[in-house]
């Protein structure tokens, strides 16, 4: 089953937070939304989650008892123990008894928690919190799997676990859908889908996104345009969107770009339309 969202269109007053986005998520695969504060990514998970009425367009997505949703903030509650945050919430969706017991520990085991069952959620890390949040959307088995940045300031070892998870549930056969603000997680993702100030400015698998990429990133001391360039590590890259790849401008040193690359490049020539 293919859950989507398809040309919507969300306005908050004269905010337009979504701008005729389509984005389909098959089961079975990961859909990696990136962009930077403000692109839409919140708007559009919470879009497919109910949360947020559309102004225009059309959402296609499975019954609220067979979605799983981690918001951005932990997903649980810091006055109950581990065990009793995933029993709560599985309890809604009606898991009790032996089949309760069974899947709390395979949930425990797998998030590597169990440890941790009796701790009160306040009492654990953020990662910890995190990873939490996520067994506890996907206790139930759901269709469709929405992650808010789910490793947004959690730490490395626990950045690996949250994204074997997520990948362990659509392995299941599950759609998955996650925000992400680290470009090495959306290159892992079957598709990824780039977001700037409400837009789609391009989607596909990593390798699509690179292929159709247009123009030349150079690495440079000193920018030809300060407006077309921005830093990374000790150097800095500039963007020619008219360039031949086969020809870069004089003098410059043509670099083969990354996501992260491709990302700014894309945000900005978008920013020079619309200042056009």
């Amino acid at each position: 089953m293919t859950y989507s969202v398809r040309s919507a269109t969300v306005r908050f007053g004269a905010t337009v937070a979504l701008d005729d986005v389509t984005v389909e998520v098959p089961g079975g695969s990961v859909v990696a939304v990136v962009g930077g504060d403000g692109a839409g990514k919140s708007t559009l998970l919470r879009a497919l989650v109910g949360e947020v009425s559309l102004d225009g367009g059309t959402v296609e997505a499975p019954p609220k008892q067979r979605l799983g949703y981690l918001p951005a903030s932990s997903g649980s509650w810091a006055a109950l123990t581990v065990a009793q945050n995933i029993d709560f919430v599985a309890g809604i969706y009606g898991l009790a008894g032996d089949e309760l017991a069974a899947r709390r520990a395979e949930l425990l085991d797998r998030a590597a928690l169990t440890s941790a069952a009796a701790r009160l959620a306040a009492q654990l890390s953020g990662g910890m919190r995190r990873k939490l949040g996520f067994v506890m959307a996907i206790g139930h088995r759901p269709d469709l799997l929405i992650l808010d940045e789910p490793s947004t300031g959690v730490d490395p070892v626990s950045r690996i676990d949250l994204w074997r998870l997520a990948s362990e549930a659509a392995a299941s056969g599950a759609a998955v859908l996650m925000s992400t603000t680290y470009l090495d997680e959306a290159e892992r993702a079957a598709h990824l889908v780039v977001l700037d100030r409400g837009r789609v400015l391009v989607q596909g698998s990593y390798d699509q996104v690179r292929a159709d990429f247009a123009g030349v990133i150079t690495r440079t001391d000193q920018p030809v345009r300060a407006e077309w360039a921005w830093r990374r590590g000790r150097a800095r890259h500039e963007y020619w969107p008219d360039a031949d790849p086969s020809n870069p401008p004089a003098g410059a040193t043509a670099v083969a770009p990354d996501l992260e690359d491709i990302v700014i490049a894309l945000s900005l020539a978008r920013r020079d339309a619309v200042r056009s």
